[in-house]
């Protein structure tokens, strides 16, 4: 059956001719397709449900967290796209008063967006940004989300044109083959590894893409925060898709007067959470529960540290005394496994960040003003939230993305727009044959003198505002009336 499916070539080749017709720039069309995107989610959120079930065991609860935040982005999506899509007047200079100078906002063309198993429907998110931008979307799910995969492959098709919006969903090796392919953009969720493999193969075409990779997301706990409330703010975020998420916290900070009693406090949260239950966390597979069981070795466990293989489940586990060369330091956890590094204070855990590479997000728990202010200015990273976790990314006013090795580019909202669209430059001259004398200057032939005119006429000088036009006019206004009043007298 695979075999009678279309070859990468022509899917791209199919959704580029039906750009280059026209077919999804319109606002009403954007405005249609989105709202068939809309559709989709709201009639088939039990199937949606019952997919991330079947691939990783995912909670319903949290699978219906998924499937309201992507509703509400599409939502903020079409009520905003009307005052989006709108070409911006520029400010102008003296020389370009009777010019147009205009920036439109332009589709790419044809924009593939990859998504990740973890969160199968958020990673989708781009996918609707990029149609309001007007683009054709090839849609690639991860070949590790079968069911999920499936659902799109053969419902989705219903909602939005297959030709314009086809659905790859095929194997590791077919998803090298589809990147071999001319895309206008990329975007990719995913781990770091594949993220660079994608960038090389956009570099054959200067395709310009945006990574959203994660990596190792760290919490600072100020001694001036809500110990109870960070740590079941902090232990919800790493347990939330049992770790399985970009953005999970990754570790802790914290100076070793505070890890005792937020080790109690964290207890006391997961007790609350899930009952002492061991298996309340599940792998997605046997491969990632090995890695991640894995990460345990050596380290002296303070809560948690049961597992089942054969459920692939892990408990909510809390590691201390953590050797600074231990691998749970080098690499994403990925998992629901809590580390908790003591520092002397704020300063020691900005320079102890700084250390490794820009974190996705970093979350700070303060009531401090200026330890906030200080993390905020010292830490360079894709997004910081102070005193939770994980909620910056569900907030459609926020770009959402990475920085270095956690990605590059962002989307969500505005951002999404914006990120899918060339701003393209026009400029619209008058044609005035009173004008043309001075464009005498820039013909040949050459002279010092009209180097030296045509330099001083296009020197920058801040152009005309509405405020000096009104003084303008009063004051011819004043002279009209002076002139009246003397003719009559």
């Amino acid at each position: 059956m695979s075999a009678q499916r279309p070859k990468p070539s022509k899917i791209v080749a199919t959704a580029r001719q039906n750009f280059n017709k026209g077919v999804t720039k319109s606002l009403s069309r954007r405005i249609n397709l989105l709202k068939g995107f809309l559709k989709f989610l709201k009639e088939n959120e039990e199937a949606i449900i019952a997919a991330m079930f079947q691939d990783m065991r995912k909670h319903r609860q949290e699978a219906r967290c998924e499937i309201h935040t992507a509703l509400n982005h599409v939502k903020y999506l079409i009520d905003n796209l009307p005052k989006w899509v709108v070409c911006v007047k520029r400010s102008k200079r003296w020389v370009d008063v009777l010019d147009g100078l205009y920036v439109y906002p332009d589709p790419y063309g044809v924009v593939l967006v990859m998504s990740t198993w973890n969160v199968p429907l958020l990673t989708l998110l781009p996918a609707a940004g990029a149609i309001a931008a007007g683009n054709c979307v090839v849609i690639k799910p991860s070949h590790n989300s079968h069911n999920f995969g499936h659902l799109l492959d053969t419902t989705l098709r219903k909602y939005l044109d297959p030709e314009c919006f086809p659905v790859f969903w095929r194997n590791a090796d077919e998803t090298k083959e589809l990147l071999e392919e001319k895309f206008d953009y990329i975007y990719y969720t995913g781990s770091a590894n594949f993220g660079k493999t994608v960038h090389l193969a956009a570099n054959k075409y200067l395709t310009p893409t945006t990574l959203e990779m994660g990596g190792k997301n760290p919490v600072y706990i100020d001694p001036s925060a809500d110990l109870e409330l960070a740590a079941t703010r902090i232990m919800w975020g790493k347990c939330f898709n049992s770790g399985q998420t970009c953005i999970a916290p990754d570790y802790v900070l914290c100076t070793k007067s505070l890890q005792k009693n937020f080790i109690k406090h964290a207890k006391a949260a997961l007790s609350r959470f899930y009952k002492n239950d061991p298996n309340s966390c599940p792998i997605v597979t046997h491969y990632h529960f090995k890695r991640v069981t894995g990460l345990l070795h050596g380290l002296t466990v303070a809560a948690g540290g049961r597992t089942d293989p054969l459920l692939k489940c892990i408990e909510p586990t809390i590691v201390v005394d953590v050797p600074s060369n231990h691998p749970i330091l080098q690499e994403e956890i990925f998992g629901p496994i809590l580390p908790i590094i003591t520092i002397k204070n704020y300063e020691k855990a900005v320079e102890f960040i700084n250390g490794g590479e820009k974190p996705l997000a970093l979350y700070v728990f303060t009531e401090n003003t200026t330890v906030k202010d200080y993390f905020i200015e010292n830490v360079s990273c894709g997004g910081v939230t102070v005193n939770d976790t994980l909620m910056h990314l569900v907030v459609e006013e926020l770009p959402f993305g990475g920085v270095g090795m956690s990605g590059m580019g962002r989307y969500k909202g505005r951002d999404s727009f914006d990120t899918f669209s060339h701003k393209k430059s026009v400029l619209v001259k008058n044609s005035w044959r009173i004008i043309e004398q001075f464009n005498e200057l820039r013909y040949p032939p050459y002279s010092e003198l009209k180097t030296n005119i045509a330099a001083f006429l296009l020197q920058y000088r801040r152009g005309p505002t509405w405020i000096w036009i009104f003084y303008v006019l009063v004051v011819l206004m004043g002279i009209c009336v002076g002139c009246l009043v003397y003719s009559i007298l």
